[in-house]
């Protein structure tokens, strides 16, 4: 059976991904950038994230974090251990949300970081406690916010020829990696790096059908340094090949 409570120690390194079970996370030490179905918060000290059953989430923490981890087992032991606290705490789980503790339940939650966790009858015990003391934890604000696509648009077409990072559109963004990273999942559907790489293959095309220079220099300007490289990336985005397109922007302008 999975651990209820454990204390976690996050890095620089990005986590991305979901998990059938709820899921709170209470900040000990540290920043923990955190991203949860678009919505954007930082956990620290006397605040804690919800993220919900199947809810797709990342984070990382640049400078380091500890935090206390409650994975919640599943209903039936919401009913089970918390009786009249089940269905309230079951709301309580049901949303994205960052909350702040009260003075006894960041207490509370430093007593547990302190206490043998990984012992099945302390952990069991001290999560229905905290659990059902969190019922009135009062909300903070998630932000969720459009990309500046604009931007991010004009960094890639000017710097297209060059390495580019995650963390470059995260600087202009504004935005953690981790937190850049859950954003482009929830409102493009894909990551950073294919943003990238399809903005790279659109302006590619472009040259193809509005210039007459060499495929190759075609390729260099948008980042590959192989043109088989760069031919079949472009053969796998539009389903044609870069000779293809060009004869196809040819025949149309006759």
């Amino acid at each position: 059976m999975r651990p209820i409570l454990t204390l976690r120690h996050y890095s620089h390194d990005l986590i991305v991904h979901s998990h059938d079970h709820a899921q709170l996370v209470f900040g000990l030490s540290g920043a923990l950038d955190f991203e949860v179905e678009g919505c954007g918060s930082q956990v620290r000290q006397q605040s804690f994230v919800v993220i919900p059953a199947d809810a797709h989430h990342a984070c990382g923490s640049p400078q380091g974090s500890r935090c206390l981890v409650m994975d919640i087992p599943d209903e039936q032991w919401l009913l089970d251990s918390l009786g009249e606290h089940a269905e309230a705490s079951r709301r309580l789980l049901d949303k994205t949300a960052r909350l702040s503790l009260d003075s006894g339940q960041s207490q509370l939650v430093s007593w547990l970081a302190n206490s043998p966790v990984s012992d099945p009858l302390i952990a069991q015990q001290g999560a229905v406690l905290l659990l059902a003391s969190l019922n009135h934890a009062q909300p903070v604000e998630l932000t969720a916010r459009r990309l500046p696509y604009a931007a991010l648009d004009a960094h890639i077409e000017q710097h297209a020829a060059y390495p580019l990072q995650v963390a470059d559109l995260a600087r202009i963004a504004g935005l953690s990696s981790a937190r850049l990273h859950a954003r482009f999942m929830a409102e493009c559907g894909q990551t950073p790096m294919d943003y990238i790489r399809s903005r790279r293959l659109h302006k590619a095309v472009t040259l193809l059908r509005e210039t007459v220079l060499p495929i190759g220099e075609i390729a260099s300007r948008v980042g590959y340094s192989s043109q088989s490289a760069f031919a079949a990336a472009v053969l796998r985005e539009f389903g044609a090949s870069p000779g293809q397109l060009r004869r196809e922007a040819g025949d149309k302008g006759q």
